[in-house]
């Protein structure tokens, strides 16, 4: 009686234990066990490139809505999860990153004319060790409308006549390279950074980037106020194009454009000759 009461409870739990085993391991032909572990298979591949698929994209696509504000000429935009206002001297606000205050959007800087359309050109990471092509297809497609993507864009080839100011200006990608500014996330360096950064991506690079910046464009920034300095020193109206155009371009293509309010305040500091 032991031994039959053994038995059956043997067979009850291997009963158990069988009704538990994922579907394709309970088919007894080798064949169909085969067909269910391609069918988990594919559908876990599918599920990876869908997600794969999504992280292209993650920048794709934007609303507008008004900011309820005294200033009525003051508007938010939504990207995703991230709300970029501007304050009142045009300045775009970060929540996050307070001190970066560019005044030029990164669609803004495109649509102007900017990197003598070779930006988002086919290049040769010597960073990441790799080919790197039509990155600019990340962008939303309004940053892009009206632009001539081979020539404004892409190009391999420096036209001075794409930029605002129909000057050249800064140094290769591979000098860039050689200096050390380019890490691997951004091969392309800090325009690209900026695209992603303005799109609400947030790494441990930003503080890195945006002390670029600063040098550059900020407050006290290098080319911001050598700019200043020419601008007073000529006699001539802060947004004169003929006043140093070549930094003018420079800042530019650091999301900054001089304003009237800025030169004000940045001429107080400038010395006589």
């Amino acid at each position: 009686m032991e031994k039959s009461s053994g038995t059956t409870s043997t067979k009850r739990k291997a009963s158990s234990s069988e009704t538990s085993l994922p579907d394709c391991k309970k088919l007894k032909s080798k064949d169909s066990g085969k067909t269910c572990a391609n069918k988990a298979l594919n559908k876990e591949k599918t599920k990876i490139e869908k997600d794969s698929s999504k992280k292209k994209h993650k920048f794709l696509g934007r609303s507008e809505v008004s900011l309820s504000s005294k200033d009525a000429s003051q508007k938010m935009i939504r990207d995703g999860c991230l709300e970029v206002s501007k304050n009142d001297k045009g300045q775009l606000v970060f929540k996050d990153f307070p001190q970066f205050q560019p005044n030029m959007s990164p669609k803004d800087v495109l649509q102007a004319g900017s990197f003598g359309g070779t930006y988002f050109r086919p290049i040769r990471s010597s960073v990441t060790k790799q080919n790197c092509k039509d990155e600019w297809k990340e962008l939303p497609e309004d940053w892009l409308k009206g632009l001539n993507i081979p020539t404004q864009v892409a190009s391999s080839t420096y036209t001075d006549s794409v930029n605002t100011y129909k000057v050249k200006c800064g140094g290769s990608l591979e000098m860039w390279e050689s200096s050390g500014w380019i890490v691997t996330q951004d091969p392309y360096g800090w325009f690209q950074w900026y695209c992603r950064f303005y799109h609400g991506r947030r790494t441990k690079d930003d503080e890195r980037q945006i002390g670029r910046w600063a040098k550059c464009a900020g407050v006290k920034g290098r080319w911001r106020n050598n700019l200043i300095t020419k601008v007073v020193r000529s006699g001539c109206g802060f947004d004169n194009p003929t006043i140093s155009p070549v930094v003018r371009q420079t800042l530019q293509h650091w999301g900054y454009r001089l304003t009237k309010e800025d030169y004000k305040e940045g001429a107080k500091r400038v010395k006589p000759k």
